[in-house]
């Protein structure tokens, strides 16, 4: 036998207690109310998205007619150029290269055929920087000048290679000469014509390092005279600098669609067999039957019936 608990007052009550629906037309009038709040609300969320969307092109286009030095917004957005006391970098139209994450700030003049690359710095927010044409500054280098000990604008040059992680502070880098990993120039030294610092030395403020001479160390001391090859690897590579900084100026100028279409491409040429048509070879010998590239079906005489027409008249 089972046993069952006895009802307590409250149980009798929750019991005899019964949950009376509403009626159809009740619900209907509830639900109704419910779906105009909601409509009402949506539209005010869009009205008001809406509005903020105006305000911030609004903003927008203020701040951009208030800007000194105008840039255009690339795929990788970056503070490239900067304006100092209202004075702004000038660059020559056919320089070769600025990396997106180098910087040009303040009274800074680049030449043609030069680049700046990755992660580079070039101040001028207190004297100026001028810096000649076929010039290229290494990734991380930093070029600056002196103002408060000593008045020292920094000038390079014309086919300078300034290598990676390289600081040329308030000094003068006089044509063809070049500057190796690491390396130090100081305030008010000057590197001759032809001559070459070497990875990691330290030229002292105000040395003078005469023309066609290779210094190396720490302090840097004259290591030798320059040979014929160094000089010719100096030229050398202020062209190669120049041919690579065109490539790198085409790509990052490129914008997402191109960059996807890059990847895409790539992707079907890994994985198109070589047995199979190749879609990147154009050419009469493509066509078939006047009915366009295999595969390229929008090329055919169906969807351009003028296509017929023109091999008729062949």
């Amino acid at each position: 036998a089972t046993s069952q608990r006895p009802a307590t007052p409250d149980t009798k009550i929750r019991r005899t207690t019964s949950h009376h629906p509403l009626p159809v037309t009740g619900t209907r009038t509830v639900l109704n109310s419910k779906a105009s709040m909601a409509s009402i609300g949506s539209k005010v969320v869009i009205a008001v998205s809406s509005a903020a969307r105006n305000l911030g092109k609004s903003l927008d286009s203020m701040g951009a007619s208030m800007e000194v030095a105008k840039y255009t917004e690339r795929l990788v957005p970056s503070t490239r150029i900067v304006s100092v006391n209202s004075i702004a970098p000038t660059i020559s139209p056919s320089a070769t290269f600025i990396a997106p994450s180098a910087n040009l700030i303040g009274d800074v003049s680049l030449g043609s055929n030069s680049s700046v690359w990755y992660g580079a710095t070039i101040r001028g927010d207190g004297n100026k920087v001028s810096i000649g044409s076929r010039t290229n500054i290494g990734d991380r280098a930093v070029v600056h000048i002196a103002k408060i000990q000593g008045d020292f604008p920094t000038q390079i040059g014309n086919g300078v290679t300034v290598r990676a992680g390289a600081i040329v502070h308030a000094a003068t880098l006089k044509d063809l000469c070049f500057v190796g990993e690491g390396a130090q120039v100081l305030d008010g030294s000057v590197v001759g014509s032809n001559s070459i610092i070497e990875a990691g030395a330290i030229v002292t403020p105000k040395t003078i390092v005469p023309d066609g001479e290779v210094w190396g160390g720490a302090p840097a001391k004259m290591v030798r005279k320059v040979t014929k090859e160094d000089i010719e690897s100096i030229t050398d590579s202020a062209e190669d600098m120049a041919e690579l900084a065109a490539l790198h100026a085409q790509e990052c100028d490129k914008d997402y669609k191109q960059v996807n279409q890059d990847e895409e491409d790539y992707e079907d040429r890994v994985t198109r067999g070589d047995d199979y048509w190749q879609k990147d070879r154009d050419g009469p010998g493509d066509d078939v039957l006047g009915q366009g590239s295999p595969g390229r079906i929008f090329d055919n005489t169906l969807s351009h019936p003028e296509e017929g027409l023109k091999l008729k008249k062949k």
